[in-house]
């Protein structure tokens, strides 16, 4: 029971960051920018939005005038969310508390690593193109002299999470020696009870 619980305990923080990086991506606040005390320019993944009280929001239009930036974060992101509900799938194939793959416990706890190992490598996409998009924004004002230029905004510490989230959420899944100590010790109490408790045999 006690790696069944560990299944469900990565299943369900995968499904946390697998939301959180949707939430991320489809966020808007990406970069934002301060014009004055009231105008506020913020920029996503796919739209920009400015305004002073009320915001107006429009999507980019063409794909080759965005910055590399967007562009890598972008595409990054869409892989990441595609390895995500593909592991999703893969783990509740292998996870013990479904019933497919009855009888073919090996094969079933194969699946369930494969699973997390996929969750692991989209939460490290995420991580890793975040960072690198921080790290493009932060260069960005520093060579500007903070003159009109963008930071990083709250999507950024949503996608940080969301890939934080997955990449445990992979790793509990894809704990096969937890599995493997449970049925270690299950073999070994049966194995001691036949043998305190033989079988008597009456004529």
């Amino acid at each position: 029971m006690a790696s069944s619980g560990l299944q469900l305990l990565g299943f369900f923080l995968s499904l946390v960051g697998l939301a959180a990086t949707v939430g991320a991506t489809l966020m808007v606040e990406w970069k934002k920018q301060y014009q004055g005390k009231t105008h506020r320019v913020f920029e996503g993944l796919w739209m920009s939005c400015s305004g002073n009280v009320r915001t107006t929001c429009e999507f980019h239009q063409y794909l080759l005038k965005l910055p590399t930036e967007v562009q890598a974060t972008r595409a990054v992101m869409l892989l990441s969310i595609f390895l995500s509900t593909v592991a999703l799938l893969v783990s509740t194939v292998g996870m013990k508390c479904t019933r497919f793959m009855d009888g073919k416990a090996e094969s079933k706890s194969t699946t369930a690593m494969v699973g997390g190992i996929m969750f692991m490598v989209a939460g490290l996409l995420t991580l890793i193109i975040t960072s690198w998009y921080v790290k493009m924004i932060v260069q960005i004002f520093n060579e500007s002299h903070r003159l009109q230029s963008f930071e990083f905004g709250n999507a950024v510490f949503v996608s940080w999470a969301g890939g934080l989230l997955t990449m445990a959420g992979g790793a509990f899944l894809s704990c096969r020696r937890c599995s493997r100590s449970q049925s270690a010790a299950s073999i070994s109490s049966n194995h001691l009870f036949s043998t305190t408790h033989p079988k008597s045999n009456y004529v």
